[in-house]
């Protein structure tokens, strides 16, 4: 026989009333139904002031031994695409002011091959997560993604490195991202102050950031007014990198000088093959590299463009405490903090 939320709301308050303080999980078992749905319905207890949520579990408000609404206690999911460079400064930042908030900091990975982060997010919230930090698996052209469920979620939600479009259900959700707009904008009127007027972009094609990349480029040519090109895609990164090079070769034959290449594996690994067909950075044309990760370890070191990934992971940890502590009489933020520009000797200037 199917209970009504009234109903279901009624035997958790039951519950809790008989056991004091009782994990989420433990509370879906005990009263048989699927803990996602319990989720919801302690989400929508608490906001009534019937329940109070922590570290997992509830109790009835006026119970003491629950902690208070500071960042202490507090336990934060993170579920980014990948673990490795790039992401692994957005980690580091997140659990360094969580641990400096006194909360804990528990890890999801979704690949960037899943195709349902919403499974990853059921499986870390079984970990009785105060609130979620999410990095979904969106594409370039992602504008017709389904965002709905996000708004769904039990707890408190802030994107990382995802601003989301802006006629969807997840542009209501808090995010904390890199402004790679105006990162590719740095390059290039770097490289135009250095007397270039035609800047070539080698770009991937498989993440979010690439498609950002993109349209910055698009939108830095036209502003400073340089001559556009086709921008080189980089299909297979890491494996095709001979025919980049190749492509590269062609660009410069035909007048180009100045190349932004995203991102630094991708920039290491064409650098000694662009010496195999006689170019030399900064000698023969001018190299800039996107994500600065392991650019300054390159020869010769890269000139690269820097998010400020351990700043966007501490945002958001940041962030999400806050809007735990202040619900929804915080506005919602979305935070968007401007890279920078690392000048090495790959395009002709000296390391400052």
């Amino acid at each position: 026989m199917t209970i009504t939320a009234e109903e279901r709301r009624a035997r958790i308050l039951e519950v809790v009333r008989e056991l004091g303080t009782v994990r989420v999980i433990d509370l879906a078992d005990r009263i048989g139904t699927a803990a996602v749905t319990v989720r919801r319905d302690v989400a929508a207890l608490a906001d009534a002031g019937r329940l109070r949520r922590s570290h997992g579990a509830v109790s009835l408000p006026h119970d003491n031994s629950a902690p208070g609404p500071e960042g202490r206690d507090r336990v934060i999911g993170m579920l980014v695409p990948t673990v490795g460079s790039y992401f692994d400064e957005i980690i580091d930042g997140a659990r360094t002011a969580a641990v400096a908030a006194g909360a804990r900091l528990v890890l999801g990975i979704s690949t960037y091959e899943s195709a349902d982060d919403r499974a990853q997010v059921d499986q870390l919230l079984d970990a009785g997560l105060d609130g979620l930090l999410l990095t979904p698996n969106w594409r370039p052209g992602a504008e017709t993604v389904e965002t709905g469920w996000m708004r769904e979620l039990p707890v408190p939600a802030v994107l990382v490195e995802r601003p989301a479009p802006p006629d969807s259900a997840a542009a209501e959700l808090d995010s904390v991202g890199s402004d790679h707009r105006h990162g590719v904008l740095l390059a290039l009127r770097h490289l135009q102050a250095l007397g270039h007027e035609s800047v070539a972009l080698a770009a991937r094609l498989d993440s979010w950031t690439a498609g950002q990349v993109r349209a910055g480029y698009e939108d830095g040519v036209r502003l400073l007014g340089l001559d556009p090109r086709p921008v080189i895609d980089i299909h297979r990164p890491g494996i095709e990198t001979e025919q980049l090079a190749t492509q590269i070769t062609e660009a410069v034959g035909q007048g180009v000088r100045a190349f932004l290449v995203h991102n630094d594996q991708e920039a290491i690994q064409l650098t000694p093959l662009l010496r195999a067909r006689g170019l030399r950075a900064p000698d023969d044309l001018a190299l800039i590299s996107y994500d600065d990760v392991f650019a300054a370890l390159a020869s010769p070191p890269l000139t690269a463009v820097s998010p400020p990934k351990r700043a966007v992971g501490a945002g958001a940890v940041e962030l999400m405490l806050r809007r735990i502590e202040h619900g929804t009489e915080l506005p919602v933020h979305h935070v968007q903090l401007l890279p920078e520009l690392m000048v090495r000797t790959s395009c002709g200037g000296a390391a400052d």
